[in-house]
């Protein structure tokens, strides 16, 4: 990408778009287009053509979506799939229709089948049984995903899916109910700090891994992603399965490839906060899947790995709570 490119973040206030525009203005990017949700509706086909028609974008980061925890995917499933099918259906067509050179559609590690094999490779993409507690959010992603694969095959575009692991970071959402778990933990554990509480109740038993990946780690991913070289930008945007008769979506995985249990991320939050209680599980409440670990062997072998360890990424994330 040129450095005055013009480059668009979708959802630029979201905790992956914010992450991205901090990237990329770091790095010298000077024409960076942004809109907040109250002046462009990306679920508005013609607000969404009318903007790419006016300001001609060349690079686009989707990073757009309606997102949430287990209790908000529970709570709300019908936006879940609504607003992001919305959102990905107006952005992709418009990239096509105006001529973007190169997209970036964000989605979840949750596109994944519950009992994936661990690590989830890229190929194990429509293998089995969804979560049920996101599927309708992860169906979403998933059509984001085909499209983009479809408007390759069919209009020769270069839309690549990254699909990144559990994120946390600067501009998380601390919501109590409505967020992912580092930052209900940290939440938690602080205001169990503040009010002298003798005990931290987490959900679940404890028991399932996740992998971690720090906001602005996934950012760089992204960027660097987006500035491949031709030839290796196009290895990562699948192929065609009625002509080569393999299952290739043009999608990669974004991740640090470990995990840690449930348990031992609460105990780090825990030394992170500085609280000296006890933690207790529920064990009444839903543990989610199991294990969910990415395989992040295509991204290694395109030349990027993750920086920030998860110690030191809690430490930023709980300075970024506290202001």
């Amino acid at each position: 990408m040129d450095k005055h490119a013009r480059i668009y973040v979708a959802g630029h206030r979201g905790l992956v778009g914010s992450a991205i525009v901090r990237n990329l203005e770091a790095k010298g990017y000077t024409n960076i287009l942004k809109r907040t949700h109250a002046e462009l509706d990306l679920t508005d086909d013609k607000a969404t053509d009318q903007f790419f028609a006016e300001y001609k974008p060349e690079y686009v980061f989707l990073a757009a979506a309606k997102v949430g925890g287990i209790v908000a995917n529970n709570t709300y499933p019908a936006e879940f799939i609504r607003d992001n099918l919305a959102i990905q259906n107006s952005v992709i067509h418009s990239a096509w229709k105006h001529g973007v050179t190169r997209l970036l559609f964000l989605g979840s590690s949750c596109i994944y089948p519950k009992l994936a094999p661990q690590p989830m490779q890229e190929q194990h993409l429509l293998t089995g049984p969804l979560e049920p507690t996101n599927r309708p959010y992860a169906l979403a992603k998933i059509a984001g995903i085909e499209m983009c694969w479809s408007y390759n095959r069919q209009y020769g575009t270069q839309y690549l899916a990254a699909m990144p692991t559990n994120l946390y970071g600067p501009g998380d959402n601390y919501h109590p109910e409505n967020s992912h778990v580092i930052p209900a933990l940290l939440r938690k554990f602080h205001e169990a700090k503040q009010h002298n509480q003798p005990t931290v109740t987490v959900w679940g038993t404890g028991t399932p891994k996740r992998e971690f990946l720090y906001s602005d780690d996934m950012a760089d991913a992204c960027v660097y992603l987006m500035n491949l070289p031709a030839d290796q930008y196009q290895a990562l945007l699948g192929s065609d399965e009625s002509k080569t008769g393999r299952f290739e979506p043009p999608l990669i995985n974004v991740g640090v490839g470990e995990d840690v249990t449930i348990k031992d991320l609460a105990e780090l939050v825990k030394q992170t906060v500085g609280y000296e209680g006890s933690i207790e599980f529920d064990t009444t409440k839903p543990d989610g899947t199991p294990r969910k670990l990415m395989d992040v062997t295509r991204l290694g072998n395109a030349g990027w790995s993750a920086i920030t360890s998860l110690s030191n990424g809690l430490k930023f994330a709980y300075t970024d709570f506290l202001q």
